[in-house]
């Protein structure tokens, strides 16, 4: 199978204000443990969405219709990537995101992306530069964490992709980097990771989940076998589709049968990782390249991508899951799959791209591939008990790298322009995500007008709201989170309260009810930069903003 990458994002933190002028006025024992209702995890909580994201920083120098959409995408909660820093850095930076999150009462999502040899030194090539480098700097990232709810996505492609590994079949994998030693970078691999696993799980509220790959890439018993070698039986359980775009019913049943694979081999088989004979319990685990089993009378073939799995027997023998399913069921003997896992749908509304035999030297249906669609909204009830969240893991509307399709560029083919850099707004793609997306999305129902500017050490600024909403609030308030220490001092035309970065006015009783279609207004006056916040919220909900 051709690799697939999620791009990098830059460490961010600090206040990162772009100077505009003032706003002012936004399996348990042996597969993963589950999240029950007395114990504090993923499953249940309200995501934390970031009002300081690299989402709504790039907002900041788009305008019209760019901005709308950057505004749009940057409301809805995404994760936070760390992708680099000293280990005093990355504390910092994770301590930043959780003390908002938990200000707010929220699930912060945290991607913790630094390994060793990270994507085989492709795209998202970096990381920290070995085992003890890398220890230290999850060490820290942990302790940015502490005894706070957080969700942890560790190391995206760090399952997938593991230099000088020999899969289960006895394949040598494509990736074999001469800098390293063949005789102990996969082993390293499995060291790093658990380390990364029993770090961040000392913390009592922390969840983590390992690489799962995805549907369309490793086989189910290979990813079962290196999930189990990565220490998921003592972390949450594992992600899927990472940066990708299988749709999400079939990364329902990939997991599920992951899941399955595991009990079967822990339980069942009572599988130790590295025993003899280990290998032929994941050889009895049905996966999506060859679908047969007893409901199918052992007939079968390789599900396809470019379609929605379904149980119905009846369905075309490429998207029905009953023969692998009816396998699990013969093979399992009642035991039950209890390792969870949450699904990437950040692009995934319409499934992968399948693109033109013949036509690029290389697909790489991976790579900003286009007319994709935002997928199912980041939620923690999903309905489905194996399944602890949707995710939006992958920032939507950044870019996965200048696609090149196997020519020499520097356009990408598919798309007849340049791509941005890995982790750089791509403002073409989100404006497919966006009108493609399934389930449709709605634009923001409120906007907001800043006029300000510089008053000595501080600043002034008239605000003009419009509810563009379908309820009439009464009365209004509007929140923002500013970007450094600015303090609001005055408000004419409301009332204020500010505690730390966070600001909210309510509208005065005389004019404090705001009618859909009608507008408001007030002068804020403060202390510090007169910089714009990113992103205002009338009554909770996100405002486009000018």
């Amino acid at each position: 199978m051709s690799p697939r990458s999620p791009r990098p994002r830059l460490l961010r933190r600090g206040a990162l204000a772009a100077a505009v002028l003032l706003t002012a006025a936004v399996a348990v024992p042996l597969g993963a443990s589950a999240a029950s209702a007395e114990e504090p995890g993923l499953p249940g909580a309200q995501l934390y969405a970031n009002p300081l994201n690299t989402t709504l920083e790039a907002a900041q120098k788009l305008s019209g219709q760019a901005r709308a959409d950057a505004q749009l995408l940057g409301s809805i909660p995404s994760a936070d990537w760390f992708t680099k820093g000293t280990p005093a850095e990355v504390t910092a930076a994770v301590d930043e995101v959780v003390t908002a999150a938990a200000k707010s009462g929220k699930m912060p999502v945290l991607v913790a992306y630094n390994l060793p040899f990270r994507d085989c030194a492709q795209y998202s090539a970096g990381g920290a530069a070995d085992t003890a480098s890398y220890a230290a700097w999850i060490d820290a990232f942990a302790a940015g964490i502490g005894d706070r709810a957080a969700t942890v996505i560790l190391e995206p492609d760090g399952v997938g992709i593991i230099p000088h590994y020999t899969t289960l079949d006895g394949n040598l994998e494509w990736c074999q980097p001469a800098e390293l030693d063949a005789a102990t970078a996969a082993s390293d691999r499995y060291t790093q990771l658990n380390h990364a696993v029993d770090a961040l799980k000392a913390g009592a509220q922390t969840s983590v989940y390992l690489d799962g790959t995805g549907a369309a890439w490793l086989n189910v018993g290979e990813v079962s076998d290196r999930l189990l070698k990565a220490g998921v039986a003592r972390a949450d359980g594992f992600y899927l589709n990472a940066s990708n775009y299988q749709f999400t019913v079939n990364s329902t049943f990939f997991g599920t049968w992951i899941s399955q694979c595991i009990a079967y081999a822990t339980v069942v088989r009572t599988y130790a990782p590295g025993a003899p004979g280990a290998p032929g319990a994941f050889g009895d685990c049905g996966n999506q390249y060859w679908n047969g089993g007893p409901a199918t009378g052992w007939v079968g073939d390789a599900m396809s991508q470019y379609a929605e799995w379904t149980t119905d027997p009846a369905a075309p023998i490429q998207v029905s899951t009953a023969g692998v399913d009816s396998r699990y069921a013969s093979i399992l003997g009642g035991v039950e799959p209890t390792t969870h896992f949450v699904i990437d749908t950040s692009r995934n509304g319409l499934g992968p791209w399948q693109y033109p035999a013949g036509v690029y030297p290389a697909h790489e249906d991976w790579c900003n591939p286009p007319g994709r669609a935002l997928g199912a909204l980041p939620t923690t009830s999903t309905g489905t008990p194996l399944v602890d969240a949707h995710l939006w893991i992958k920032v939507p509307g950044e870019s996965d790298g200048k696609c090149y399709r196997g020519t020499a560029g520097p356009l990408d083919p598919a798309r007849g322009i340049e791509d941005p850099a890995a982790g750089q707004w791509f403002a073409v793609q989100a404006r497919e995500l966006i009108s493609l997306a399934s389930p449709a999305l709605a634009p923001l129902a409120c906007d907001v007008r800043v006029v300000g500017t510089k008053v000595g050490s501080g600043f002034i600024a008239a605000i003009t709201v419009e509810n563009r909403g379908a309820t009439t609030l009464r009365p209004w308030t509007l929140a923002w989170t500013f970007g450094g220490t600015q303090k609001v001092t005055r408000v004419v035309g409301g009332s204020y309260t500010q505690s730390g970065a966070d600001v909210t006015v309510t509208g005065p009783k005389a004019l404090g009810t705001l009618a859909p279609g009608k507008k408001t207004a007030f002068v804020v006056t403060g202390k510090g930069a007169a910089d714009t916040p990113w992103q205002f919220r009338l009554a909770g909900t996100a405002c486009s903003s000018r």
